[in-house]
């Protein structure tokens, strides 16, 4: 970030060489606004962020305890709230993103209204989303410089000389709210050519890291729901490359793709994969495939028929015209595509899995890195786990494995609140709270998000006020429940007119009309009750 004096020399240098008719305008005054204005467009950000990344990934490869966190987003003003709230408690965004999920954004953004997470949604809704998030972003950076500013000319106005250098210093190392976003791009929405084109319109609106998974694009389903179906690897590696092409032609040399796969949970696949030999790649997806040995005596009209070490085989058909995967082979299946991806050009790896269990991770991670030995994970922390039953029932599982008496807990039944002070769900919330850095040491876990917090957590609120203030409560419930709370824990966003950017306005109109701006901010306005 420039300084704050050489941006003012910079464009006092500027308004000089134009001579007197631009004599009106201040150096300070456009050194703020620049400042206030760091990025131009989303490409400046895409660059910025994926050095970002890259540090960070380095940072972990040589210590695991310096995994990287983020939160989902639905909204500009959601991603804005995260980062300030990140400020204020952590002093740092260091190692800490958002991430842009593609279930929310079907959910919420979609001009169909909700949908489920099955592609269906405009995918242009997906970059909007991103350009959106980094607006809110900025413009929050623009907030916190303004305040800054305003500081700066209170000191200036008192005297204060040392105030005044402490103002600036804070000025000059002021860190933005702008910080990395993993963005879900589904399975590509189309072919090859509709990723790259999508993936082009991600970038320029500011993602520097993109996540692809290896589902059938229009057969697509959340990664925690049934139906899923898998492509063979070179229809998804084609769109890996799509992604990278996208990346380099915009300049985003270090861009960051994750390569998710769905094979742990996906028992089916659309099409038999070319093969050439036997033992390639296609051969090894087509290893996988649940079949009956048939003879020509016995195949039937319609069969498809493979041949394999000199068998003839029949795969499984469903009447919905997809394959089957021969149970218990998904483990196997996640190894190959994640291997296969991390050669082919992916970065990062994502493994959906269905409960969040260390053992179960690290296992297949260990296979991997067996190949790439700095193989690294972004894992899904989904609220679709249940993860108070989950870890209480692990403890349980634990428990009795190494002999310890669990005759007082019903592992069934172990989410009831009539266990919630006992013993066993103490050590479940200890494994709860050390998860994601257990999972870093153990599992090559190198970033941890939730990809639909704020869905939660704007449900359950709204559900508090509503229950409240259609209740008993009245206005009390808001008062007390939310705005109360707002102004005793320092809540940027209680004084709402500054948050939207009116003392930004207020700046500007000074700016550009002087002595005769018209403010808003005045002795009047009802937000200096805060």
């Amino acid at each position: 970030m420039s300084n704050y004096a050489s941006t003012a020399d910079q464009a006092g240098a500027v308004i000089a060489q134009n001579g007197p008719s631009w004599s009106a305008i201040s150096p300070e005054y456009v050194a703020r606004m620049r400042l206030q204005n760091r990025f131009k467009t989303g490409l400046d950000i895409a660059r910025y962020t994926a050095k970002i990344m890259r540090q960070d990934m380095a940072a972990y490869d040589k210590d695991a305890g310096q995994y990287t966190q983020s939160l989902g987003c639905w909204h500009g003003f959601i991603g804005q709230q995260k980062l300030i709230s990140i400020k204020k408690h952590h002093g740092s965004t260091k190692r800490r993103y958002l991430y842009l999920s593609g279930w929310m954004v079907a959910a919420l953004r979609s001009d169909f209204g909700p949908l489920p997470d099955q592609s269906m949604h405009e995918k242009t809704s997906v970059s909007a989303l991103i350009a959106e998030l980094y607006t809110f972003l900025r413009q929050a950076d623009a907030r916190e410089l303004g305040g800054l500013f305003r500081d700066l000319d209170a000191a200036r106005d008192a005297k204060d000389a040392a105030k005044e250098k402490q103002v600036l210093s804070r000025i000059d190392s002021f860190e933005t709210h702008v910080v990395p976003i993993i963005a879900d791009i589904d399975a590509g929405f189309g072919n090859a050519e509709a990723t790259y084109l999508l993936a082009k319109q991600m970038i320029e609106a500011g993602a520097c890291c993109i996540q692809i998974e290896n589902q059938v694009s229009d057969e697509k389903q959340c990664g925690h729901q049934d139906g899923k179906v898998t492509v063979p690897h070179e229809d998804f590696l084609a769109k890996i490359r799509a992604v990278r092409y996208a990346f380099m032609e915009l300049g985003v040399d270090d861009g960051v793709i994750v390569s998710r796969t769905d094979s742990l949970g996906a028992g089916l696949t659309k099409q038999i994969a070319y093969t050439r030999e036997p033992g390639d790649l296609g051969d090894q997806y087509n290893s996988f495939l649940d079949c009956d040995e048939v003879t020509p005596d016995t195949m039937k009209n319609g069969d498809v028929i493979i041949n394999r070490a000199g068998k003839l085989l029949r795969p499984k058909r469903l009447p919905s015209n997809l394959f089957q995967f021969r149970a218990g082979t998904g483990e196997d299946r996640c190894v190959l595509d994640c291997i296969t991806s991390l050669q082919n050009g992916a970065d990062l790896l994502w493994i959906e899995t269905e409960k969040p269990h260390i053992g179960q991770i690290k296992g297949m991670v260990d296979r991997i890195r067996e190949v790439v030995p700095n193989a690294k994970l972004v894992y899904n922390n989904s609220p679709s786990f249940n993860w108070t039953l989950n870890f209480r029932q692990q403890v349980f599982d634990a428990w009795s494995k190494d002999g310890k008496n669990v005759s007082a807990y019903d592992r069934a039944k172990l989410m009831s609140a009539d266990y919630d002070a006992t013993e066993l769900s103490q050590e479940a919330d200890r494994r709860i709270q050390n998860f994601q850095r257990d999972a870093a040491r153990d599992a090559g876990i190198f970033h941890h998000l939730i990809t639909l917090p704020t869905y939660h957590t704007a449900a359950l609120s709204t559900d508090n006020l509503a229950k409240g203030y259609f209740g008993a409560e009245g206005m009390l419930a808001y008062v007390a429940g939310v705005q109360r709370k707002e102004i005793r824990e320092g809540i940027a966003c209680v004084k709402h007119q500054n948050m939207s950017g009116s003392d930004i306005g207020d700046d500007h109109k000074e700016y550009f009309a002087g002595e005769a701006a018209l403010k808003a901010g005045g002795k009047h306005n009802t937000m200096n009750q805060f």
